[in-house]
């Protein structure tokens, strides 16, 4: 099983990922880690990404996720994953689907948020191009941002152990 928690940046990906992996005693794995230095050096400059850089990111965790589940094991990821495009790409070729978490919120929530984050290379002032790129996904598990995070953590844990 890998779980793939997915939203726009700033929304809590990382922190429910790092917990949820952590309670389920599962590997975790931050997509911005396989993110080539060029995708990096774009953001940090303030440019959104294009699809274009993004197939090659979305490839090198795709491939993470077939190693993972080539050797029967089980991890938590997260990806932003914007698009249904993105989703079924990430999908291509699994030996299982992905268990999809989305967590949904609100830009002026998500905004604040990322405005208060020190030290992270996505700008507050790109997560509007990460909103316009949003299609939302009508499946798998829709957790609510503002939902205290222990809840979201049991939520996932009822589902997923």
């Amino acid at each position: 099983m890998v779980i793939m928690i997915m939203g726009v940046s700033g929304c809590g990906k990382t922190t429910l990922g790092e917990r949820t992996a952590a309670r389920l005693g599962l590997p975790y794995h931050e997509a911005d880690s396989f993110h080539p230095e060029e995708n990096i050096k774009k953001m940090s400059s303030g440019t959104p990404l294009t699809d274009d850089d993004r197939w090659p990111w979305l490839g090198a965790i795709r491939e993470s996720v077939k190693e993972i589940q080539g050797r029967g094991d089980s991890a938590v990821f997260t990806c932003s994953a914007l698009k249904e495009s993105y989703r079924r790409f990430l999908e291509e070729g699994l030996a299982e689907p992905l268990k999809w978490v989305y967590l949904k919120g609100s830009f002026e929530t998500i905004h604040g948020r990322m405005a208060a984050r020190k030290g992270h290379y996505f700008k507050a002032d790109m997560l509007k191009s990460q909103f316009a790129a949003l299609e939302e996904p009508d499946y798998g598990i829709i957790l609510d941002i503002e939902l205290p995070l222990e809840e979201k953590i049991e939520t996932l844990l009822a589902a997923f152990s």
